[in-house]
């Protein structure tokens, strides 16, 4: 059982595809908020599925590096023994990507796992569907990265979803390709689920089958998040 948990009502960030980036961002929530929604759910999962949590991911509302004192509090808590006591190895925090607090993960030593919000690895594409990448472009991003894994020697999670007409060419999946191989990483290949939105469309299975065999012809570690 995963948990999603958020770490802002609202979002920081303005990214197009998103539901949460359409909402005022009201503020950043308090550690306890934080952990409550963990505990919340552990609840409801031996409730209803006879097993405690196993895992958890920030991917919820919110940018959680854009909240990193609370976020690390809680995961603090979470991990303590007087807490839920759950292994760091466990818990993901997934960021679009804030090059600076990434460093600055790393520097602090953090035990948890890190995944990256990708979704295009060129430049002009990303900050058309993710505007703050003019702020945060890919090649602090990928410095900030090689930073990442010097210091903690652990593997990226690229969330990557392909949109019809936006990022499914082949100089988009060449671009990935290249951009695989600065870090250790493996790709998380995400089916949309779209936000009543004429824009953004679920790209086509071909397209994804198109990702799929050229990183896994690179040796690079695929899945595929099918939509429910």
């Amino acid at each position: 059982t995963t948990a999603c948990v958020s770490s802002q009502v609202g979002c920081s960030l303005d990214c197009k595809f998103c539901a949460t980036s359409r909402l005022k961002r009201m503020r950043n929530l308090n550690p306890d908020e934080i952990y409550d929604q963990v505990v919340a759910i552990d609840k409801e999962s031996k409730l209803y599925f006879n097993r405690p949590l196993s895992n958890i991911v920030f991917m919820g509302m919110g940018e959680p590096l854009m909240n990193y004192n609370n976020v690390i509090k809680a995961i603090d808590k979470i991990t303590s023994p007087e807490g839920l006591g759950m292994s760091p190895k466990r818990i993901v925090v997934s960021t679009s990507g804030v090059p600076k607090m990434i460093k600055k993960m790393a520097d602090d030593a953090v035990k948890f796992n890190l995944a990256v919000s990708l979704h295009s690895a060129i430049d002009e594409v990303r900050t058309e569907i993710m505007p703050f990448n003019k702020t945060f472009p890919l090649n602090d991003l990928k410095e900030a990265l090689e930073y990442w894994y010097e210091k903690t020697q652990r593997k990226i999670t690229y969330e990557y979803v392909v949109w019809d007409g936006i990022n499914d060419r082949r100089e988009d999946i060449n671009a990935l390709v290249k951009f695989c191989k600065y870090v250790p990483c493996k790709i998380n290949i995400i089916e949309y689920n779209p936000i009543d939105d004429g824009q953004f469309q679920q790209a086509s299975s071909k397209a994804i089958d198109n990702y799929i065999q050229a990183l896994e012809s690179n040796n690079i570690v695929v899945n595929v998040r099918r939509s429910r």
